[in-house]
């Protein structure tokens, strides 16, 4: 089973690689969680040529049902954030 790279440690990773502390890589993390998040706010998408597309999807209004009654339930329309993986990214974890 695959491990899962937690925030700090990306932090840590992101140090590492660019020869600065944890703390400034955590920084960085955070800012970009930051500008990605403002985008995605405003309706705006983020390409990340060869990683991916960051946007939001529209989810219509539909009908459901409550899985423990079985009645017929109004959904209502919301928005969802969307990743798209790119074609380099397609290709690396082949």
């Amino acid at each position: 089973m695959a491990d899962t790279i937690k925030k700090s440690q990306l932090g840590q990773m992101l140090g590492e690689k660019m020869g600065v502390s944890k703390k400034q890589g955590m920084e960085w993390v955070d800012a970009f969680v930051e500008i990605v998040t403002g985008a995605l706010r405003k309706g705006d998408k983020v390409n990340i040529t060869g990683f991916g597309i960051f946007k939001v999807a529209d989810r219509k209004a539909r009908e459901g049902r409550n899985p423990r009654t079985g009645e017929t339930i109004q959904i209502k329309a919301s928005k969802k954030p969307r990743f798209t993986p790119g074609k380099l990214l397609k290709e690396a974890i082949a």
